[in-house]
């Protein structure tokens, strides 16, 4: 089975290119649904420790989780070796389950992959991508977005020209919807054909 991650900056299109996937009959996993689970149980009491008074009826309160970064952003760090290996966990479930249902190509979207260390056992990676004024735009869209927030969350993530580099397809969401969908499915009969016995 060919093992695939979906990566890219905040606002470069992964949600619309994974869903695109699902349409077309592929096994996929988000990591940042995996987080959700994980702050509304396993996840928990690890992130209160760290962070008293971010967990409320046994679930991590998300806002107070980002007020509680926004006090002190280089905890950051901290949180992530937390939650990432608990992530990678869940991911490597979700590739072994599909292969066992003799899937032929599962897709994990994981947004932080380069940044996380990359501490997983894949064939291919494919990176959205968008123009950098379209991005900053679509992110400030977003209810409580602000500048500095974004600069805050863009300085931690890779330049999108490196994971472009980085990446074996790169899918440009700078388009129209028929664009990326078209630019999408192209990726998908690439990987297909490739993943094919």
């Amino acid at each position: 089975m060919l093992r695939v991650v979906l990566t890219g900056s905040i606002a470069t299109g992964k949600s619309t290119v994974l869903a695109r996937f699902a349409e077309r009959g592929i096994a996929v996993y988000s990591a940042d649904e995996a987080v959700h689970e994980l702050y509304g149980g396993q996840a928990a009491p690890l992130v209160e420790t760290l962070f008293p008074g971010t967990v409320r009826n046994g679930a991590v309160d998300r806002a107070r989780l980002s007020a509680a970064l926004a006090a002190e952003p280089e905890r950051m760090a901290e949180l992530e070796e937390v939650i990432h290996p608990l992530v990678r966990e869940k991911t490597v479930d979700f590739f072994n389950t599909a292969e066992a249902e003799g899937a032929a190509l599962a897709v994990a979207e994981i947004p932080v992959f380069f940044e996380s260390g990359s501490q997983y056992s894949i064939d291919l990676v494919v990176t959205t991508y968008c123009d950098p004024a379209i991005q900053r735009e679509r992110v400030l869209a977003r209810p409580a977005m602000s500048v500095e927030k974004l600069d805050l969350i863009l300085s931690r993530q890779l330049a999108q020209t490196e994971k472009c580099r980085r990446a074996d397809h790169v899918i440009d969401t700078s388009g129209t919807m028929d664009e990326t969908l078209a630019r999408t499915d192209a990726v998908i009969d690439t990987l297909l054909a490739e993943a094919a016995p």
